[in-house]
C-alpha cells in the first residue's frame, strides 16, 4: 500500500513545483519611483476590459517587481472552490462547459474567495505547457477531465505575465494572440478537442535594446508605459535600503506595508464599483477621434482603450465625470506607440509634443463647434423668415380677395 501511494504523493507535488518555491512578493505600495507604471497596472485591477500593459525598460528598473507585487493589492474574486479554471460561480459566460452544465441543472456551486492570480510563462515555454496535453483515451471517455492543466488554465481569470515578451518564440505567441481574441484556449489532438475559458490580462515586460515586439502582440497589449532609471539621489540611496531590508527578511518588510496595501487595495474595489457610474462628455470622444486622427494611428481599438482608460481613472480619483488629466493620460499611455513611423522614427512623442497635440484637437473641436453654432443660427433665422412670410402671405390673401370683391361690386353698379 505504501509503495503504491508514495509515487502518487511524489507525482503530485511535483506537479506544481512553484508551491514551495514561492517567493514573498516585494510590496507593491514600497517601490519608489515608476508611477507611471505603478498607475497603468492599477487601472487594469479597476477595469480588466483594458486590456493589459507593455512595460519597456532597461534591466533593473523594477519592471517584474512590479508585476509580481501587483498580486497583494489585487482585490479577491469569487470561484467555484472545485473548480481547475476559477470559474465564476454566477456569471455562465465566465464558466468551463462542466460548471455551466451544473449551474444549469440548478446545482449550487459552492463559492470560495481568492486571490487573483498571476501566471508566469517563462520564455522557453513549449507549446504543451503554454496549452496543457490530454490524454486522449481519457479525453474520449472523460472529456475535460482529460486534461493536463497549462499556463492559459491556470491564468483564467487572472493576470499572465510574460517577462522578456519580445523573446518569445513566434508559434508561443500565435498561441497568445488566439486565446487572448476568443477567450478561449482549445487544445486539438489526434480529431479530439477540447476547449476551456482562457480570459486574462496580459502583461509583459521587454528591453528595447533586444529586440522590438510583434507587432500583433504589440497591438494586443492595450498600454505602454516606459520604466527609466530614478536618478534622484535620494531615491537611489532610499531603494537600496529597501532591497537589503527585504532581503533580509521578506515577510517582516511585507508586513511593514501590510496598511498601505490594504489601503490600496481598499480604494481599487471601491474604484471598481464605482466605475459604472463615470459619465465621459461626448466632446471628448470626438477629441479622442481627432487626435487618433492626427497621430494617424491605426485601426479603432486605441480610441476603445483610450475611453476605457480615461473612465477608469476618474473612477480612481473618485469623479463622476472624466476631466481633461483623465483624457491627458489616457491618450499618452495608448497612443503613444502606436502611430505610424518609419523604422528609424522615435516611437514616442514627448509629454510637450503630446500637449500640442491634444490643444490642437481641442482647437479644432472648438471650431466645429463654433460652425454649429452659427449653423444652427443661419438655420433659425431661416426659418423665422419663412414663418414670416407665410405669416404675411396668410394675411394678405384675405386682402387681396375683399379688394377683388369690392372692385367687382363697383363695376356692377357702374
Amino acid at each position: 500500500m505504501v509503495t503504491k501511494t508514495e509515487p502518487k504523493q511524489a507525482k503530485e507535488k511535483t506537479q506544481k513545483p512553484q508551491d514551495s518555491l514561492q517567493r514573498v512578493p516585494f510590496p507593491f505600495v514600497a517601490i519608489i519611483g515608476q508611477e507611471r507604471m505603478k498607475l497603468a497596472l492599477i487601472l487594469n485591477a479597476i477595469n480588466p476590459q483594458i486590456g493589459g500593459v507593455l512595460i519597456r525598460g532597461e534591466r533593473g528598473t523594477g519592471k517584474t517587481i512590479a508585476v509580481r507585487g501587483l498580486s497583494d493589492v489585487l482585490p479577491e474574486i469569487k470561484v467555484v472552490s472545485d473548480c481547475r479554471f476559477h470559474c465564476s460561480p454566477t456569471d455562465p459566460s465566465e464558466m468551463c462547459v462542466t460548471c455551466r452544465e451544473r449551474f444549469e441543472k440548478g446545482e449550487h456551486l459552492h463559492a470560495e474567495p481568492r486571490k487573483v492570480h498571476i501566471a508566469e510563462l517563462p520564455i522557453g515555454a513549449t507549446e504543451d505547457r503554454v496549452i496543457g496535453t490530454m490524454n486522449i483515451e481519457k479525453a474520449i471517455k472523460e472529456g475535460i477531465k482529460a486534461l493536463d492543466l497549462g499556463i492559459l488554465a491556470d491564468a483564467n481569470r487572472g493576470i499572465l505575465y510574460v517577462d522578456n515578451i519580445n523573446l518569445l518564440d513566434d508559434h508561443v505567441v500565435d498561441v497568445l494572440l488566439d486565446s487572448a481574441a476568443m477567450g478561449i484556449n482549445v487544445v486539438e489532438r489526434e480529431g479530439i478537442s477540447v476547449s476551456h475559458p482562457a480570459k486574462f490580462i496580459l502583461f509583459g515586460t521587454m528591453n528595447p535594446e533586444e529586440g522590438e515586439l510583434r507587432p500583433q502582440l504589440h497591438d494586443r497589449l492595450a498600454l505602454q508605459v516606459a520604466a527609466f532609471t530614478v536618478n534622484d539621489l535620494k531615491s537611489r540611496v532610499q531603494i537600496v535600503k529597501h532591497a537589503e531590508e527585504y532581503e533580509k527578511n521578506p515577510e517582516a518588510f511585507r508586513q511593514k506595508y501590510k496598511k498601505e496595501t490594504k489601503e490600496l487595495t481598499t480604494k481599487i474595489e471601491a474604484a471598481r464599483k464605482f466605475l459604472p457610474s463615470v459619465e465621459i462628455p461626448p466632446a471628448f470622444l470626438r477629441i479622442i477621434a481627432r487626435i487618433s486622427t492626427e497621430l494617424d494611428v491605426d485601426g479603432h481599438r486605441p480610441d476603445i482603450i483610450a475611453v476605457r482608460t480615461a473612465m477608469a481613472h476618474a473612477a480612481f480619483e473618485e469623479r463622476q465625470m472624466v476631466n481633461e488629466d483623465d483624457l491627458r493620460l489616457a491618450a499618452e499611455l495608448t497612443l503613444n506607440f502606436r502611430m505610424r513611423r518609419t523604422p528609424f522614427e522615435e516611437a514616442t512623442l514627448g509629454t510637450s509634443k503630446f500637449q500640442q497635440v491634444l490643444d490642437h484637437a481641442k482647437l479644432m473641436e472648438a471650431q466645429a463647434k463654433e460652425r454649429q453654432v452659427r449653423k444652427e443660427e443661419v438655420l433659425r433665422e431661416r426659418q423665422a423668415k419663412k414663418a414670416a412670410a407665410e405669416a404675411n402671405a396668410k394675411t394678405a390673401k384675405p386682402k387681396a380677395v375683399a379688394k377683388a370683391v369690392k372692385s367687382e361690386t363697383k363695376s356692377k353698379e357702374a
